[in-house]
């Protein structure tokens, strides 16, 4: 029989009436038997997170304030969950002893880390199943680090069991202190049950129906992408497109798991599926384009020089600059005679002069030219590789825009193409290259 893990993000269990939603998707699957809750999140409008709360909390008890009405409202919460829902979990005894713990100097990790630790205790009496505290299963370095090996060995146990609910977001370090993920960590521990129980699916249930084909405050109600995959993701989240927290796909990626996205107020969508790449050959996928997005903020340095494609050590040298400012490069466009260093503006930041007369001085160029405000739009699908006239059509609708590239990128897999424009022009470009493909 098939094993899913599934997780819940903050939205889809702000309330009882959603923890009634996620009870719902649960049973009505009996191969979701390892779940995976966040702490509540905001139910409207102004509302406030539990986790921002419980952070509140912290800083109002370091600061020798009381945090008394703060975590009133946090209680409240809780115990209005645990009464409309008719459980009998205790709930009200568990915020006293941590409420305790807070007054007597408890960390911001042990204090954050409750609100998935409380969802958790609900939604297991709830659905019937075992509660584990992640603190027992997920294993943190002295250093804070995350510790896989550990952890691999310490969830070996959650492969004989089944129906297991496991709190999101924290683990412990090995002196038995609670450490914590950043935020949207919930996604991690995801993908880390997952892993363990060898689950053929990982649903990660939040409030959008997977991902969408560009930014929905760009291009007017985008499609939703029903298959991505891995390495399609990456670059898409790279340039700004985000469902889930960026260091969950790795778990399952090196278990070669799939990702379904989903919706917990439309559970009837089928939402996105996130595929490892030699999975592609078993869906099918309407189009060449997956999707684009883009970001703002680069500075491009473009270097000129007679020869320099025979020049040895040339592309060496003008790095060594960067490095020596700690300043990472986004991509290299280059030439026979020229290289341009694509670095993002908030990195180059007051060490732009510096840099320049680095360059000047170890590479011996015979120009330089600064070009900043600009945007990079990626355009990526794995179908590219395979299909006639893209870029064509890609330039084509840039050019229909009235939109002028200024940079051209295509990475080596060929699935991705990236263009540098203006940054007014990034809006006007991915609504463009989207109605060109869509």
């Amino acid at each position: 029989m098939a094993v899913k893990t599934v997780k819940f993000g903050g939205t889809s269990l702000c309330s009882a009436e959603n923890f009634t939603k996620v009870k719902n998707i649960i049973l009505a699957d009996k191969a979701r038997k390892y779940v995976v809750p966040s702490a509540p999140g905001k139910r409207f409008p102004g509302d406030e997170k539990i986790t921002d709360l419980l952070y509140l909390c912290y800083a109002k008890n370091s600061n020798g304030l009381s945090f008394d009405d703060t975590y009133e409202q946090i209680s409240e919460r809780y115990v209005g969950i645990e009464k409309e829902l008719g459980l009998k979990t205790n709930i009200a005894q568990e915020l006293a002893a941590i409420k305790k713990n807070i007054l007597s100097g408890a960390s911001e990790d042990y204090i954050a880390s409750r609100g998935e630790y409380l969802s958790g205790l609900l939604l297991a009496d709830y659905l019937g199943f075992d509660f584990y505290d992640a603190a027992e299963l997920i294993s943190f370095h002295a250093d804070g680090t995350y510790d896989d090996e550990t952890t691999q060995k310490w969830t070996q146990k959650l492969a004989e069991t089944q129906n297991v609910v496991v709190p999101g977001f924290y683990g412990r370090k090995r002196d038995g202190s609670i450490k914590t993920f950043s935020r949207g960590g919930s996604d991690i521990t995801g993908a880390i049950v997952a892993r363990a129980v060898q689950a053929d699916v990982y649903e990660n249930w939040t409030d959008v129906s997977g991902f969408l084909m560009a930014d929905p405050r760009i291009v007017e109600n985008p499609k939703v992408i029903s298959v991505v995959t891995y390495s399609e993701l990456r670059e898409l989240s790279y340039m700004g497109a985000t469902v889930l927290h960026e260091d969950s796909i790795f778990p399952v990626r090196r278990a070669q798991i799939p990702i379904n996205v989903r919706n917990t107020n439309r559970p009837e969508d089928e939402g996105t599926m996130v595929i490892p790449d030699a999975f592609l050959k078993y869906y099918k996928r309407e189009g060449v384009l997956t999707g684009v997005a883009g970001r703002k903020g680069f500075t491009v340095i473009t270097v000129y020089k007679d020869n320099m494609h025979n020049e040895v050590g040339f592309g060496y040298r003008l790095l060594r600059v960067l490095d020596r400012y700690n300043i990472s490069f986004e991509h290299v466009p280059s030439g026979i005679d020229t290289m341009s260093l694509v670095v993002q503006e908030t990195k180059l930041k007051e060490h732009l002069e510096q840099v320049l007369r680095e360059i000047q001085r170890d590479c011996e160029p015979q120009s330089i030219e600064v070009h900043s405000n600009m945007a990079l739009v990626a355009t990526v699908g794995k179908g590219m590789i395979r299909s006639l006239g893209v870029a064509a059509r890609l330039f084509g609708a840039l050019y229909e825009a009235g939109v002028n590239v200024r940079m051209i990128d295509q990475g080596s897999s060929e699935m991705n193409i990236i263009v540098g424009i203006e940054n007014d022009d990034l809006n006007t470009a991915v609504k463009a290259i989207y109605h060109a493909f869509a």
